[in-house]
């Protein structure tokens, strides 16, 4: 589990090819090796990734990861590149604060900046989501997007907004989002409980 709460911006620094729709994606990253264990859990622009190997290359730290058809499929991470930059986020340790809300690290789907307005220190974003992810998105309430855990502004059907505070503009990859660019989205996990529950039996 996470808390959409980024620590870091990795880099993609190798793509390999392993099998058929299987590749070991090599981040940068400011984690001391000896701190990443081995089967570890890490958010990476908040698809739950495991740790498979780590290292230091030329004093900079690295970890990689490897991802299936699934994830190249629902997530950005079959377009990542060497040079990409990536939002990180360790697991959660027990004890640990939860200072934003609870993620899971399981990608729903991608959500499309339509529009971007940039004012004083901070952003506003628009984000278009598919029919099916829409009424799992509530104005106040949370989204985790690329990782990164908001709190949702106005919502009009399949499109809601969100503000992008000083901080996570210097802190997270969210900075650099134009219209047109896709994120990974997960919905508030209580949203959705919430919308199973009111299902008819």
């Amino acid at each position: 589990m996470f808390t959409g709460i980024v620590t870091d911006i990795g880099e993609l620094i190798a793509v390999d090819p392993r099998a058929q729709n299987l590749f070991r994606l090599t981040i940068a990253c400011g984690y001391e090796p000896d701190t990443i264990d081995i089967g570890a859990s890490i958010a990476c622009n908040g698809v739950c990734l495991t740790a498979v190997a780590r290292g230091k290359d030329r004093n900079r730290p690295w970890f990689a990861a490897d991802a299936a058809a699934e994830t190249l499929r629902v997530t950005t991470a079959g377009r990542w590149r060497p040079g990409t930059r990536i939002n990180l986020e360790r697991a959660l340790k027990v004890g640990d604060e939860l200072g934003r809300h609870i993620v899971a690290g399981h990608v729903d789907g991608l959500a499309v900046v339509t529009v971007r307005e940039d004012q004083t220190d901070m952003a506003r974003l628009t984000f278009r989501v598919p029919a099916g992810l829409a009424r799992f998105i509530a104005a106040k309430g949370s989204v985790a997007l690329d990782g990164v855990s908001l709190t949702v502004n106005e919502v009009m059907h399949d499109v809601f907004s969100v503000m992008i505070i000083p901080h996570t503009i210097e802190a997270t990859t969210l900075r650099t989002l134009a219209a047109g660019d896709e994120v990974n989205i997960e919905v508030d996990l209580m949203a959705r409980y919430a919308a199973r529950l009111l299902e008819p039996s």
